[in-house]
């Protein structure tokens, strides 16, 4: 007697799950909509209309949140994981000058959870809805056998436009320009795997239990639970960076992520131009502080990894910058001006 049929469920894939988590969300998805958006979102790719621009330039960026889900997971706090894609994309395409429009997200496990998904999705949407873009598509996979169990990869495609005279590339950089620097809320999205190595026990000898008890203490210095800290969302800065446009002349802008300061303001710097940090012109968070001291992490492997505090770097016209601090703080940003542009060889220096 031949046995049951085999099904894809039978395989590790259920369809039904993914597709109830996700019609659950379809409100909250559409509440994201904003004008330039075609179709009813079923369709095969997003759709979007331009319409304003006199010589639009898109600038598109992809990334992901990382090893950071790992932290979710042991604490079951998902939400936030969201809102950290929208953001990075959001800053990526900010550093040309773009208006971030539309962005499409990616949700892989080898067996998805449905509240853990819900809640990514949920985060991704509120993010998008604040900040003004629209999440016209994306793809919620279950792959076995490709992720580890418990594991969940969140990606996220975003788009932006900007007129092609208005587009900042960093050419327009010169020496006498000043830095500004605007305040990070952690570690946003980068540095988790060594932070996971400094202050978690390791997880091949640690159950659960241990891995929650860690991030529930309080250690010295930090003020809050240690999970907490590590799960503060990637800031968005697009909105008040756009609005200082219009205010002051801003040559260059560098999200400050993998590769930390150097790495990313290094990028934006033409030929001939050095900038020049001094580390005693803005606080650097405890947070920093004590994944340094108790990993014996040298100042140079902490700000080739690490944001340091800084989660956005603008290179402005010189005399621009106390009236782009004012402005930005009226916003609700911290900023500094935290260096200047010289004349020498590219690169980056960051003195005490």
């Amino acid at each position: 007697m031949p046995g049951r049929s085999l099904t894809y469920r039978d395989a590790g894939v259920d369809r039904d799950a993914a597709e109830a988590v996700l019609a659950a969300l379809r409100g909250r998805i559409r509440a994201t909509y904003r004008d330039g958006v075609l179709g009813s979102g079923g369709e095969f790719g997003g759709l979007f209309r331009l319409a304003g621009p006199r010589d639009p330039v898109l600038v598109s960026s992809i990334d992901g949140v990382g090893t950071k889900t790992r932290i979710a997971a042991v604490l079951g706090r998902w939400r936030g994981i969201g809102m950290d894609i929208v953001a990075h994309g959001a800053n990526d395409v900010l550093c040309h000058g773009a208006t971030p429009l539309f962005m499409l997200d990616y949700v892989a496990a080898s067996s998805l959870d449905p509240r853990a998904t819900t809640e990514v999705i949920a985060g991704i949407a509120d993010a998008c809805r604040e900040q003004g873009i629209a999440l016209v598509g994306g793809e919620t996979a279950e792959m076995p056998g490709l992720y580890a169990p418990g594991e969940l990869d969140v990606v996220g495609c975003t788009v932006g436009v900007v007129e092609r005279d208005r587009l900042i590339t960093g050419e327009a950089i010169r020496p006498g320009d000043a830095i500004v620097g605007l305040a990070s809320d952690g570690l946003h999205t980068n540095g988790y795997s060594l932070a996971r190595a400094v202050l978690l026990p390791r997880r091949g000898r640690a159950g659960a239990e241990a891995l929650r008890r860690a991030l529930a203490a309080v250690p010295p210095g930090l003020g809050e639970p240690l999970g907490d800290a590590l799960l503060r969302p990637h800031r968005p800065y697009a909105r008040p960076v756009l609005a200082l446009r219009e205010r002051v002349e801003i040559h260059g802008i560098a999200h400050v992520t993998g590769g930390g300061i150097a790495g990313n303001l290094v990028r934006i710097l033409p030929e001939g131009c050095r900038a020049r940090l001094a580390r005693g012109r803005w606080p650097v968070p405890p947070l920093f502080s004590l994944l340094q001291r108790r990993g014996g992490v040298a100042d140079e492997e902490m700000f080739r990894t690490l944001n340091m505090g800084l989660g956005l770097l603008l290179v402005l016209a010189a005399g621009g910058e106390d009236a782009a601090v004012a402005h930005l703080e009226e916003a609700g940003e911290r900023a500094w001006v935290v260096g200047e542009v010289a004349a020498g060889v590219r690169g980056v220096e960051i003195a005490a």
